[in-house]
């Protein structure tokens, strides 16, 4: 099946540097900033938290509650929204996924798909909570928003196994090489 062979390597196999996770999140800030309108920006998913998500989940150690609350900062600044908005809801994604990784981990793409759908929709609550405080009311509609970034989690799942396999196959020639 598809979904199972993705993981069919130990992830000890793959190192991942930090230049590879920081560049991944910079380059899902900048896909959140793309012009949106209409009935599409409610549909918008959130990129940065699809690569906060995936990251909190591969690498806990070095991806964690932290710095996802400091990559909310950027994205608040970057969306020009409430400030601490973006900060809150990536801080309960990155709870999530920090204590959630080994769990997730077992599953295939399928079921980890189901799992991260609950992970979303408390991070599209926290969106909503804050919202609703601020302006009285919530809108709804934007928790669609939720559900496009989970049936994104699957295909950015495959992306980026397939970018950390090239990485880890690229520097173990590279090792080779060496005498």
């Amino acid at each position: 099946m598809a979904f199972t062979a993705t993981q069919s390597k130990p992830e000890i196999q793959r190192p991942v540097s930090n230049l590879f996770i920081a560049l991944s999140i910079i380059t899902a800030l900048f896909m959140n900033g793309l012009p949106w309108e209409g009935i599409w920006l409610m549909l918008r998913p959130d990129f940065v938290a699809l690569a906060l998500l995936y990251w909190c989940m591969h690498k806990p150690w070095r991806i964690g509650i932290g710095l996802s609350w400091a990559v909310g900062i950027f994205a608040d600044v970057a969306d020009a929204s409430l400030f601490g908005q973006h900060a809150l809801a990536y801080s309960v994604l990155a709870f999530g996924g920090v204590v959630l990784h080994r769990r997730l981990q077992m599953f295939d793409l399928r079921q980890q798909t189901t799992q991260v759908f609950g992970i979303f929709v408390l991070t599209y609550a926290a969106y909503a909570l804050v919202h609703w405080q601020v302006n009285g009311y919530v809108v709804w509609l934007y928790f669609m928003g939720c559900i496009t970034s989970t049936l994104l989690w699957t295909p950015m799942s495959i992306m980026f196994q397939a970018m950390r396999q090239v990485g880890s196959d690229s520097e173990r020639r590279h090792r080779e090489r060496r005498p």
